[in-house]
């Protein structure tokens, strides 16, 4: 039986690597389906992703043969295989187009994921989430004790061996602690007006400025509000007729293409953190 997996791996760039991360593959009798690399000159690091097959060979096996070749490098490393579905949870507040969005592919394997729970500081979206059969915990967070629903929320991330949070319009700025705790695992969206429009009805002030481009980012999160390295973003060209109502239309539009992409890109393994940028290999 043939199984398909990836390799990612980041190092200090010098010479061999490609040729001794090649070489194990062949002289463990892998198969090289497609490999990707980059090399950064600015921060001397290289950056690679290997999708290849292997038979008689399970991941335990693969990643205790590889690890000399990865001591030999420096290398951050890891093996997965390819078609095993990421096991992520969906948070949300009162706007749930994105939401709604991620559910949708992810029923329909447009995204490789498994979403093991949606949590929510409302419960507008309970009745939904519930239609997907999908478990729905509501988890509000009180000013007086905000740190008790973090802990809620890290222990259902323990619990359910999850992999991947994502901030689908979740309206609340999470704690240094928090962030600290799920660095690289934790992905936002939000309109790129930030930092120029803050604050309440981004758009309307958008519209008041006459802005021609609207835009969505996708992002890590990090301490820095809204300062994580960007995975992904999206613009769509706008006339000087549009209502605000309507950039709120397009922009809905536009931070779910961005957030999805950015999803099935963590979850497909392509994305590499790089300092405060990322690699990705899309």
């Amino acid at each position: 039986m043939t199984d398909q997996y990836v390799l990612t791996l980041s190092c200090p760039d010098k010479q061999g690597i490609v040729h001794a991360v090649s070489s194990y593959l062949f002289m463990t009798g892998c198969n090289i389906e497609d490999s990707q690399q980059f090399g950064d000159h600015d921060t001397g690091l290289f950056f690679m992703r290997v999708h290849f097959s292997a038979e008689a060979l399970n991941a335990e096996k693969l990643r205790a043969s590889f690890a000399a070749v990865g001591d030999s490098f420096q290398m951050d490393w890891q093996i997965h295989l390819a078609d095993e579905k990421m096991r992520i949870v969906l948070m949300v507040s009162k706007f749930g187009h994105c939401l709604n969005d991620l559910l949708f592919r992810a029923r329909t394997g447009a995204l490789p994921v498994e979403i093991a729970a949606v949590v929510s500081n409302h419960t507008e979206f309970a009745e939904l989430v519930s239609s997907y059969n999908i478990p729905f915990h509501h988890i509000p967070v009180p000013k007086e004790n905000k740190a008790e629903a973090e802990a809620q929320l890290l222990a259902l991330v323990r619990e359910e061996n999850v992999e991947l949070v994502v901030l689908a319009r979740y309206m609340q700025v999470l704690s240094d602690d928090l962030c600290t705790a799920l660095s690289g695992r934790i992905i936002n969206i939000h309109h790129s007006f930030l930092p120029s429009f803050k604050g309440a009805k981004p758009y309307h002030q958008a519209h008041a400025r006459g802005v021609k481009l609207i835009g969505a980012t996708a992002h890590y999160v990090t301490a820095d509000l809204d300062e994580g390295p960007i995975i992904e973003q999206e613009v769509e060209r706008v006339g000087h007729e549009v209502t605000p109502q309507q950039l709120v239309a397009v922009g809905r539009d536009v931070e779910c293409q961005a957030l999805a992409r950015a999803v099935k890109w963590h979850s497909e393994r392509r994305v590499l953190l790089n300092g405060r940028r990322t690699v990705v290999f899309a």
